[in-house]
């Protein structure tokens, strides 16, 4: 039997909304009526169109076609003929029976064959699509752990979108691109199959002191030439909470230096690396420049010279 694009006889695409079906379905039907219409072929097309949106309209008829329709190899497909899989009864026994012979009888084979009948149809079981999303969290958040509200929008039993809220358990030590799975939480399931699972990727939001490289922190710590020259012990505070840095005589602006496991926890912690940067004390009064021109004199110190000292 011929396979029936409903989605091409109405000139939809398979991803159209409840209200744009309609629209195309009565921009159509006003069209070929036949009752109104000149067209020559307007009460087969009437009658295309009038299944078509009787399919579409119908969230279970349009889950129960989706499914055929991208199901190759015999159980049907765009643009061919169709042939109904070993063990199929007529009609998936959809509104307490299906439709009768007499109300089937205005529709194509295919139709009939899908929908009619009072048999009790052929189990299309089918489990329910995974979704996916992003969940942005700070920071502190992915340390710590928390609870974060996310909104789902879904279609409802009348076709119509709607949106509900869940309440999301944030581990503690979630890494950016992490996944969190919700499950029985995604698309409806068929034939009394599980429904499918919410998939949410992980996204930290940036932080104005620390990035995030997998499981490790990374900071840009500004220090004095004396703590640099005399070396100095630094309190830092992370998100793991305050440690103290010792930086060695003589560091070097641009010198990283490492904290083991001081990153995001876990069963094998990340690290927090630390990248001196030499901050230089402006010489914006007499004392402070007279200071800088003692310490050239004292250390003849010549930055250009090969080795750096004179």
């Amino acid at each position: 039997m011929e396979f029936r694009d409903y989605y091409k006889i109405l000139g939809v695409e398979p991803d159209a909304d409840q209200d744009e079906i309609r629209r195309v379905y009565r921009k159509l039907a006003r069209k070929y009526h036949p009752d109104v219409s000149k067209e020559s072929d307007a009460e087969s097309r009437f009658k295309d169109i009038s299944e078509a949106y009787e399919v579409l309209k119908d969230p279970e008829k349009r889950a129960a076609f989706d499914q055929v329709r991208s199901n190759p190899g015999g159980f049907g497909g765009p643009g061919g003929s169709w042939q109904p899989p070993p063990g199929f009864e007529r009609g998936f026994g959809f509104g307490g029976g299906g439709f009768t012979q007499g109300d089937a009888s205005q529709f194509s084979d295919f139709f009939e064959t899908l929908f009619g009948g009072r048999g009790g149809g052929w189990n299309m079981s089918t489990r329910g699509a995974d979704q996916r999303a992003v969940i942005r969290i700070d920071l502190e958040t992915a340390f710590k752990g928390g609870t974060r509200q996310i909104k789902v929008s879904e279609t409802g039993p009348d076709g119509q979108p709607r949106q509900r809220s869940l309440n999301v358990r944030i581990p503690a030590g979630v890494g950016q691109g992490q996944q969190i799975r919700l499950r029985g939480q995604g698309g409806a399931g068929r034939g009394g199959a599980e429904a499918g699972d919410i998939l949410l990727e992980v996204a930290i939001t940036p932080h104005p002191v620390f990035s995030v490289e997998g499981r490790d922190l990374h900071m840009t710590l500004p220090i004095a030439p004396w703590e640099a020259a005399l070396g100095e012990r630094i309190e830092l505070d992370t998100p793991s909470g305050r440690v103290g840095l010792r930086v060695p005589p003589g560091a070097e602006s641009g010198k990283r230096m490492r904290l083991k496991g001081r990153g995001l926890p876990g069963k094998q912690p990340g690290d927090l690396y630390v990248t001196l940067r030499m901050a230089t004390p402006p010489a914006d009064s007499e004392a402070v420049e007279a200071a800088y021109r003692n310490l050239a004199e004292v250390t003849g110190f010549d930055p250009r010279e090969t080795g750096g000292r004179s």
